[in-house]
C-alpha cells in the first residue's frame, strides 16, 4: 500500500471509528432508564403524597396496597393481591415477574390466613418476601398491606 493510500485508509478508518463511537454513545444515552410514574385511571391527584407505581427501566415498584373495607384476612389478602395483579398487568408485567414482596400485617395472628391466600399467586417460583406486623397496626383499618418490586 502506498503512503498516500495508507494515509487515506487511516483517515477514513479514524472517521469511521469516531462515528461509531458517537453512535454508541447516542444509543447508550437513549437507553438510560427514566422514572415514569404510573398513575392508573384518572391520572395524578392535585397534590400527591406518593406514587402508586413507578417504572424505572424494566423495573416496576408498586406502593403498598391495602384493603379498606370490613372483612377478614382472607378477603383483604384476596383484594390486595387482585389490585397488585391489575397494576402489574397494566404496566406490562405479571405476578410471576415479581422479585420482592413485603407483607405488612395488622396482627401477626393473621399470618396463616394470609399465607393460605398468598400461596400460589406468584407462580411456581414465588418472590423473596418479608412479613412483619408493625407496632401500632396499619393505616386505614386494613388487615394487610403489600408492596412489590417486579420486572417487565
Amino acid at each position: 500500500m502506498s503512503g498516500n493510500n495508507r494515509r487515506r485508509f487511516l483517515k477514513t478508518g479514524a472517521v469511521a471509528a469516531v462515528a461509531a463511537a458517537g453512535t454508541a454513545a447516542t444509543a447508550e444515552a437513549q437507553e438510560k432508564p427514566v422514572k415514569k410514574v404510573l398513575w392508573g385511571k384518572g391520572g395524578p391527584p392535585e397534590n400527591p403524597l406518593f406514587s402508586p407505581a413507578v417504572q424505572f427501566g424494566n423495573m416496576i415498584f408498586i406502593s403498598g396496597v391495602g384493603a379498606h373495607f370490613p372483612g377478614d384476612i382472607t378477603a383483604h389478602t384476596e383484594h390486595v393481591l387482585s389490585e397488585i395483579k391489575a397494576q402489574l398487568e397494566a404496566a406490562g408485567s405479571s405476578m410471576d415477574k415479581v422479585l420482592k414482596c413485603s407483607v405488612f400485617l395488622n396482627d401477626l395472628k393473621d399470618y396463616d390466613g394470609m399465607n393460605k391466600v398468598f400461596r400460589g399467586k406468584f407462580g411456581p417460583e414465588p418472590p423473596v418476601r418479608t412479613t412483619v406486623a408493625p407496632a401500632g397496626g396499619l393505616p386505614g383499618n386494613s388487615l394487610v398491606e403489600i408492596d412489590v418490586i417486579a420486572y417487565v
